[in-house]
């Protein structure tokens, strides 16, 4: 599958139709550039709280309940995009009330035939658990699709291994990712790759960039796509196979190529999906040893 991940900057919206005509653009780039599978970051969907007013978009409880009273017209308009193009798309995460009335950090998927579902983040950073009180959602999900079997590991959920390796039998893992500063977007980036690395399979990083003075959220936003294979046998040597350039708005595009992960899975040069379970005897008997 040919993936677009995107370094995505949040825009002032005036108008509904300003946002029907800036997702119909980049939909349509990405499928003119034969993309299979989109991919926008987490909490790309705040610009939504823009239509609201100022006040609102710079209110943190005001901003989330704006963003997620509009969900269910950005999900028809996704999942509009997604047939007219024949595409997959993971949109952008979102502030939303659950069904049991906690706020999760949510991303919908949404496919050509017009199916939809959701990945919720599992852990929560310090800003959203103190600042934010956005909590843990539902379980992690394996989504069977045309394209192969994707997972979803929402920005600070890919820097603990144990989520990536719930997700081992999938194909490819997206990362949709929202960080302030340059450390953070090397955190996640490091854990895509780890969890390409401990998976042996495809991962794709997306990322929010620029800065945003109507909002307290989202106002400083470091990154740029990238998407990254195990480096071994039929992937490159570095385990980048495609990067855009850091802060720069645009899609970046690469092949995840299932033939190739199911070889490396099978006679990779190492095999760490398959010896991940010969740690468990050895954690258990760790001991303590005394140097003077």
């Amino acid at each position: 599958m040919k993936i677009a991940t995107s370094a995505y900057p949040l825009d002032w919206l005036d108008s509904w139709a300003q946002y029907e005509d800036k997702l119909a653009s980049w939909v349509a780039e990405a499928a003119g550039n034969g993309a299979e599978l989109l991919l926008f970051p987490e909490y790309g969907a705040m610009e939504l709280s823009t239509l609201a007013g100022a006040e609102t978009a710079a209110d943190l409880q005001g901003s989330i309940r704006a963003v997620s009273e509009r969900m269910e017209d950005a999900a028809a308009l996704h999942l509009k995009l997604a047939a007219e193009h024949r595409v997959h798309i993971l949109g952008a995460s979102a502030p939303v009330l659950d069904d049991a009335g906690k706020v999760v950090n949510r991303a919908e998927f949404y496919t050509p035939a017009g199916g939809r579902d959701h990945q919720d983040k599992q852990i929560m950073t310090r800003f959203e658990r103190e600042d934010w009180g956005v909590a843990g959602g539902g379980p992690l999900k394996v989504f069977e699709t045309a394209l192969g079997k994707i997972g979803v590991l929402i920005c600070y959920d890919s820097e603990f291994p144990l989520l990536g390796r719930a997700l081992a039998e999938v194909d490819v893992i997206l990362v949709p990712s929202c960080t302030e500063a340059l450390a953070g977007y090397w955190r996640v980036r490091l854990g895509a790759m780890s969890r390409a690395l401990e998976c042996q399979c495809v991962t794709a990083m997306a990322s929010v960039v620029g800065t945003n003075t109507w909002s307290e959220a989202v106002d400083v936003n470091t990154g740029m796509g990238g998407i990254f294979g195990p480096p071994d046998n039929g992937f490159p040597g570095t385990g980048v196979i495609a990067e855009g350039s850091m802060d720069q708005p645009g899609w970046t595009y690469g092949e995840a190529d299932l033939a190739a992960i199911a070889q490396v899975r099978a006679d990779g040069g190492v095999l760490n999906r398959l010896h991940w379970d010969e740690q468990v005897p050895r954690i258990k008997s760790v001991t303590k040893a005394l140097l003077c």
